[in-house]
């Protein structure tokens, strides 16, 4: 199996998981996928979130996808225990399908670091 299969394979395997878990079946997007990431990452478990905490947890998750990648490096948690990031190296100009192949292998890689994929 080459890894471009490799990779569809799970990514689906993540969203049927999550998807069955946090939307009662119904199909989660790659951003919801992402938010998702991000309030892991921020380790406070289930809470409403306001609009711009919303936007803010999607950074987080973002910035935790690509870190493996270089782009980006875990700096510090502020007061209310939001974690902070610094660009390493500037994100390539990627299309936008680009964009979404690069975001699911790090959304695949992130799961299999955490275990997920283990039976």
């Amino acid at each position: 199996m080459d890894q471009k299969t490799d990779i569809k394979q799970k990514w689906e395997t993540v969203v049927h998981k999550l998807s069955e878990q946090f939307a009662d079946g119904d199909t989660l997007d790659i951003d919801s996928v992402i938010y998702l990431v991000g309030v892991q990452e921020l380790g406070k478990g289930a809470q409403k979130f306001k609009k711009d905490e919303k936007i803010n947890l999607m950074h987080i998750a973002i910035c935790k996808l690509l870190e493996p990648y270089g782009y980006y490096e875990f700096d510090y948690f502020d007061p209310d225990g939001w974690p902070h990031y610094k660009t390493l190296n500037e994100l390539p100009n990627l299309k936008p399908g680009e964009q979404t192949v690069l975001m699911k292998e790090a959304i695949v890689h992130y799961f299999t670091e955490l275990g997920f994929f283990e039976n």
